[in-house]
């Protein structure tokens, strides 16, 4: 079935939005607790005596603003298990002039209304966006830390322990965005191919058993976009911090096709200020010694290498064609090839996971004292086929989901691990959160540096998005490669033509800065 014929049968939720401009936070609040509706948004209509004409159906929500003399007041209503629960505020704040702050006070309105008839209160409170650390940040350097700690408990209604760990993970954080210089820049090259695709995955990869024959000629031209690339980054003097190889999973191209990928980096691009350089090898059933072998010599300092979990059980549930057996001998081939900063990445909240099998693969993970170790919570995207497919088995306790990580919080604490980078998706299990946590000395670059935004990535290959982002403001602009492979292939000329876009980006940055300093 289609995935817009899928979503279009779900459940509907009614977000009727009235004289407001807030309605994708409003419609984001809705999502934490129905997270298998589809939110349906209604500008919302008035009869003859200008009453709002609400038609909830079995369940719906409503928010007003209105501005009244002296000030605005705000209203929210929720419609569940046939009872109609309302919320409203008086303030003198005014419209446009405190656009943020009425949003979020709405929030709050609607979020106590939620909470109330769900009887559940998400950690995070009413934010929803990816990089809650950055707000965080933001916050800080405007009142001070132990305000902006305050602000984030009484203003955004975010439980302690998601406040405490975003203060340990602010400041680890901040060690590394000292290293980034004005200059600054790191290299992301998408791999877009994987063995088989997960039943939770929805980035844009494609199955080697449909796509092998597209390989060469993709890693030709990609090798092509990685030179321009270079070039464009030489003329403007920009300085390279990380490279990171993603997908998909790099690891599905051979030893000599790594190779050929690796040469090509090193030999672009000035690689002295080269910081970190990571492989995704991701999943263990393509990790081999010749590709490990062909990786070290060529620059590589940094590997991930993710089980998701060791229960071989939920491992088939979820589509992974390989064994938790596995996962442990490419971890120990790594180790006998000289890797000394290894990577394994987590799910929580996956299909038929229990809190024992989690229990049990994190103690598993924890015994190979892998450097660092990143637990993600799963996200339900649409384009995900176990969101799709109404046939699969699926936990849907987000509970459970946020047990299990206060848990492995603590394990991964107890044994010297530290939280250094973390953010969110949207449909998140239980609005929860992903985190990166290392080993002192052992944190991932790039992983803060990607999340937030702190300076250019120069993004090559299928669905790589470049971002330009000014050294001297938080102005950012995008580039969008071609999203699949064939697309990607069909069309190369002018992904060349695009990578032109950055210098006249940053010729606009620099001339903007020039009038500045003149005035």
């Amino acid at each position: 079935m289609a995935e817009r014929t899928l979503y279009q049968s779900a459940p509907v939720m009614r977000l009727y939005i009235a004289e407001h401009p807030f309605h994708y936070e409003m419609e984001n609040l809705c999502r934490i607790f129905f997270p298998y509706h589809r939110i349906e948004t209604i500008p919302c209509g008035t009869d003859g005596n200008g009453a709002h004409i609400l038609d909830y159906g079995t369940l719906g929500a409503y928010t007003g603003m209105q501005t009244e003399l002296g000030g605005i007041r705000l209203q929210a209503r929720l419609f569940f298990g046939g009872r109609e629960r309302t919320a409203e505020e008086r303030t003198s704040l005014s419209f446009p002039g405190d656009l943020k702050e009425l949003e979020r006070r709405m929030g709050v309105l609607l979020f106590g209304l939620l909470t109330q008839a769900c009887a559940y209160t998400p950690k995070w409170g009413i934010l929803t966006g990816v990089r809650p650390i950055k707000l965080l940040r933001s916050l800080a350097e405007r009142m001070g830390e132990e305000a902006a700690l305050q602000s984030f408990q009484q203003d955004w209604l975010v439980s302690a322990e998601k406040t405490e760990l975003s203060r340990i993970t602010m400041g680890n954080e901040q060690k590394i965005l000292s290293l980034s210089r004005p200059e600054s820049f790191s290299l992301y090259v998408s791999i877009p191919f994987c063995p088989t695709r997960c039943s939770y995955c929805s980035f844009v990869s494609s199955s080697v058993e449909r796509t092998a024959k597209l390989i060469p000629e993709y890693l030709e031209l990609l090798c092509v976009e990685i030179q321009h690339t270079a070039e464009v980054a030489k003329g403007l003097g920009l300085r390279l911090e990380s490279v990171y190889i993603g997908g998909g999973t790099p690891t599905t191209l051979s030893a000599e096709q790594l190779a050929q990928l690796l040469d090509t980096i090193t030999a672009a691009f000035d690689m002295s200020t080269c910081r970190e350089f990571t492989v995704e090898a991701g999943r263990p059933d393509t990790i081999t010694a010749e590709k490990l072998k062909a990786m070290l010599p060529r620059g590589v300092t940094r590997i991930s290498i993710n089980p998701q979990t060791l229960n071989d059980h939920v491992l088939e549930t979820i589509g992974r064609r390989h064994t938790a057996a596995q996962t442990l001998e490419a971890f120990s081939l790594a180790r006998a090839c000289g890797y000394d900063d290894i990577n394994m990445d987590l799910i929580v909240g996956l299909p038929e996971d229990t809190m024992e099998s989690f229990q049990e693969t994190m103690q598993g993970v924890l015994a190979l004292h892998p450097e660092s170790i990143t637990v993600h919570t799963l996200s339900l995207k649409r384009s995900a086929r176990i969101f799709q497919d109404d046939s699969e088995p699926f936990s849907r306790d987000a509970a459970l989901a946020g047990d299990m990580l206060d848990w492995g919080d603590a394990q991964l604490l107890q044994h010297g691990y530290a939280p250094y980078y973390l953010y969110r998706q949207s449909r998140m299990v239980g609005n929860l959160e992903n985190t990166g946590w290392a080993k002192q000395g052992k944190e991932s670059l790039y992983n803060v540096y990607i999340m937030d935004e702190t300076h250019t990535i120069l993004a090559c290959g299928a669905g790589a998005v470049t971002k330009v982002r000014d050294p001297y403001s938080d102005q950012l602009k995008r580039i969008f490669n071609f999203k699949y492979p064939y697309e990607y292939i069909r069309r190369h000329g002018e992904m060349l033509t695009r990578k032109e876009q950055v210098r006249t980006i940053y010729e606009e940055y620099w001339r903007a800065r020039q009038t500045l300093s003149s005035v």
